[in-house]
């Protein structure tokens, strides 16, 4: 009985993911001239894997972005601008994690 509640024990806590770790940064986009632009962001922002949260200031003309570090790397984040028609670089210095 003992060897098979340690055995449910450990293949729980070896079967659960492991916790990652999420960071948030914010970007600065320049080339959001239109009240229309914020949603082209957002979407490109949305659809890389790993992004869990986005917003975008169309006054501000930039977006905070969360998202989980090993699956994604700010590089990646800011070449989605890009490939959607708004370069983006990093506003922040470093990476909040949370």
């Amino acid at each position: 009985m003992k060897k098979s509640l340690i055995t449910a024990v450990l293949f729980t806590l070896f079967s659960m993911p492991a916790l990652a770790s999420q960071k948030t940064v914010t970007l600065s986009v320049p080339g959001m001239t239109c009240s229309a632009c914020p949603i082209t962001v957002k979407a490109a922002l949305k659809r890389v894997d790993g992004v869990s949260s986005v917003q975008v200031r169309y006054e501000e003309r930039d977006a905070t972005v969360t998202f989980d570090d090993e699956k994604t790397s700010v590089e990646a984040i800011t070449e989605a601008t890009t490939n959607a028609g708004y370069p983006s670089t990093l506003m922040q210095s470093g990476a909040k994690q949370e």
